[in-house]
């Protein structure tokens, strides 16, 4: 299992919020590429990197901050908030992002989607975030009458690298990750699933490892990583196992 800690960016800033709402707002650092080093030098593969701003906006806003992460970090990025247009994927991909994500493009426009993953094999990812049994888009702002399992299956055949499967609810609140829910939509599709929201400790990487079914194969993590309510080396040794 690939852990991938979360960078999530507002107003230039590295931030955490609580279920996806922009008012309940924790800066844990001013200089997001501090933070990605932070993170490469504890040992992680990959880094989580997302826009929140952009989100909202359906475009790029923090792309200085993007920037100076992609020239710190010496391991892999994914990308994703506010992209919407093929130019943006491409442009993340030229700037040196290794993975990007889209979700609302996934939902409105699945066709842009289909065609980035043929044009830049397994460099695209969809981001499946859901709210009350829904796929939600725009930053989380509008949930859609899309259901998640529907989603994902649009672009089994599609070429897309990983589904990045986001329970909104528990998001930021450290409450256990929803390893049914993501773990039944790992089971309907072919694509691999990365797990996110609601990791509160190394038992949830365990959980996640354990269950029965389709393995999952990566797991964001945030909050807890911040906190200290989840060590590094505890949580990589724990996916290694």
């Amino acid at each position: 299992m690939i852990l991938y800690p979360a960078i999530d960016l507002k107003e230039g800033r590295c931030v955490r919020l609580i279920k996806g709402d922009m008012g309940q707002v924790t800066v844990f650092n001013d200089d997001p590429a501090d933070q990605a080093r932070k993170f490469a030098s504890e040992g992680f593969a990959w880094l989580h990197v997302v826009d929140l701003d952009g989100a909202v906006e359906g475009r790029s806003v923090n792309k200085a901050a993007v920037e100076a992460i992609l020239k710190t970090a010496a391991i892999p990025v994914q990308v994703g908030g506010g992209v919407r247009t093929f130019e943006a994927v491409e442009a993340w991909i030229e700037a040196g992002v290794s993975r990007v994500m889209l979700g609302t493009a996934a939902v409105r426009e699945p066709e842009l989607v289909k065609l980035a993953a043929a044009a830049f094999p397994e460099q695209v990812a969809v981001a499946v975030d859901i709210r009350d049994g829904r796929v939600a888009v725009h930053g989380w702002v509008e949930t859609s009458d899309l259901n998640p399992v529907d989603l994902a299956r649009r672009f089994e055949d599609a070429g897309v690298a990983a589904l990045i499967v986001t329970d909104i609810g528990r998001d930021g609140t450290l409450s256990g990750v929803n390893v049914e829910e993501i773990g039944a939509l790992a089971d309907a599709v072919a694509i691999p699933v990365i797990a996110s929201g609601g990791v509160a400790d190394v038992n949830d990487i365990f959980r996640l490892k354990a269950r029965k079914g389709v393995p999952i194969a990566g797991a964001v993590l945030g909050k807890a990583l911040y906190t200290g309510a989840l060590d590094p080396t505890e949580a990589l040794a724990a996916a290694r196992c």
